[in-house]
């Protein structure tokens, strides 16, 4: 992916030919630091606790520094509660609801991720210890712990973002990368807007979900899987009961009978971890119409697979592949993980009568999403699964600004459930232009 300088900074963030109030912001916060009771500080609400801190740095910049006044004062007094009470440096961009991703990389070397291009950030750490600083005040309220003995550890922010820390010796500088998350769901609406679909592909997921086919949605890191996983899932009628399985918590569903699972990680002594594949397992003691997986990632493979030709049909979830072929192929390897002594072919057979469709998404070079194919899984012949697309993003060529330019149709190819459909009172002709249909 090609990293680009910022068009312009964040909002908060300073200009590359801003001044850097870095050793002032810092030594405001090293006396405020003696001046405020920090385990005080720490038992207000966030609000309380951050006016607290604006208080108290405006009252030390006014003795210690009169000369900084205006915009620049306000500049100081703002980076100040960042350190205090929030993230330090990379607080603006975790506020900035156009960014995405943050990527600290090494003390002057930040990262943010906007509508799908990485820029560099124009903000700095003072070392190594600063960013461990802020790394400890993201997992010290989880309970978690990062050091030698476990260099690496997942967090969620209190909004809900995902955090992954990496700490020396396993990487030179400590690495923090925050996966953010959007109170504000895109619905099917807006990924139609934005071209990540065709309005064919719309009625056509309707269609299906309503007629509870199982789907699996697939496609790399970042390309927007449990985005589109979460919209598509606004097809389920009302009335269902659903039972959705995270790691962590991501989705936010329209409908009202929703329970909501979240697998654990092992604590600090290694024990009480809860897996996905046991939430799979109770929620179907659970009496749910669907069960949604946010991400199949190992054992639980074969469950899922069980759950849904065993009378859960509908059900939806998302897996990491490059193709459709390469996404029934990982179903398979982590069905092999549950460490069942099972012949491919049966594993095959349970592929091929459970998962209906397929639906690859891609982030292309320019930054955005789009749905590179839909393919139907059709059954078993000689030992391999077949399948056959209904929908291909066709790429045309490249424009002169880099985006990628091309369209999404159909195939022209009738699914073997065109029958089901049109015994349920689907109209085939919807939207989707596949006249062999009708």
């Amino acid at each position: 992916m090609v990293i680009e300088t910022a068009p312009g900074p964040a909002p908060g963030l300073r200009s590359a030919d801003a001044p850097d109030w870095s050793e002032i912001v810092h030594h405001l916060h090293l006396r405020l630091l003696q001046e405020v009771d920090a385990a005080a500080l720490e038992r207000l609400e966030p609000e309380r606790a951050k006016s607290a801190v604006e208080t108290a740095s405006r009252q030390l910049l006014g003795r210690l520094y009169p000369a900084i006044l205006g915009d620049e004062r306000e500049q100081v007094v703002s980076r100040v509660i960042d350190e205090a009470v929030g993230f330090g440096p990379i607080d603006p961009l975790l506020r900035d609801p156009s960014i995405s991703e943050v990527m600290v990389n090494a003390p002057d070397d930040v990262y943010f991720e906007r509508d799908g291009v990485i820029h560099a950030a124009p903000v700095r750490f003072r070392d190594g210890l600063h960013i461990m600083r802020v790394i400890e005040r993201i997992i010290a309220p989880l309970g978690r712990r990062v050091d030698e003995s476990s260099p690496y550890v997942d967090a969620r922010l209190p909004d809900g973002s995902r955090v992954n820390v990496v700490i020396p010796p396993v990487v030179p500088n400590p690495v923090i990368t925050v996966r953010k998350f959007r109170p504000d769901k895109y619905r099917v609406a807006d990924l139609v807007a934005n071209g990540t679909m065709t309005q064919s592909m719309a009625d056509f997921f309707r269609a299906c979900v309503q007629q509870r086919m199982n789907i699996v949605i697939s496609g790399g890191t970042g390309t927007g899987k449990t985005t589109l996983l979460n919209a598509i899932s606004e097809f389920i009628p009302s009335r269902e009961r659903i039972v959705t399985i995270e790691d962590p918590v991501e989705m936010k569903l329209q409908q009202r009978h929703v329970i909501p699972m979240e697998a654990r990680p092992p604590n600090i002594e290694g024990k009480n971890e809860v897996t996905q594949r046991a939430l799979v397992r109770n929620a179907l003691r659970m009496r749910p119409d669907r069960i949604i997986i946010g991400e199949v990632r190992g054992a639980e493979a074969f469950d899922m697979l069980q759950a849904m030709n065993t009378g859960h049909e509908g059900s939806l979830t998302t897996v990491h592949a490059n193709t459709p072929r390469d996404a029934l192929a990982r179903i398979e390897n982590m069905v092999l993980m549950a460490g069942f002594d099972l012949p491919v072919r049966a594993i095959r057979e349970q592929v091929a009568s459970a998962l209906h469709l397929v639906v690859q998404i891609v982030r292309f070079s320019d930054g955005k999403r789009r749905l590179s194919n839909v393919s139907e899984v059709t059954g078993l012949e000689g030992g391999t699964v077949t399948m056959q697309e209904l929908f291909r993003f066709d790429q045309a060529g490249v424009a002169p600004d880099g985006t990628i330019l091309g369209h999404a149709a159909p195939t022209g190819i009738v699914p073997t459930f065109a029958e089901r459909f049109r015994k349920a009172g689907v109209n085939l002709e919807m939207g989707i232009a596949l006249p062999r249909w009708s």
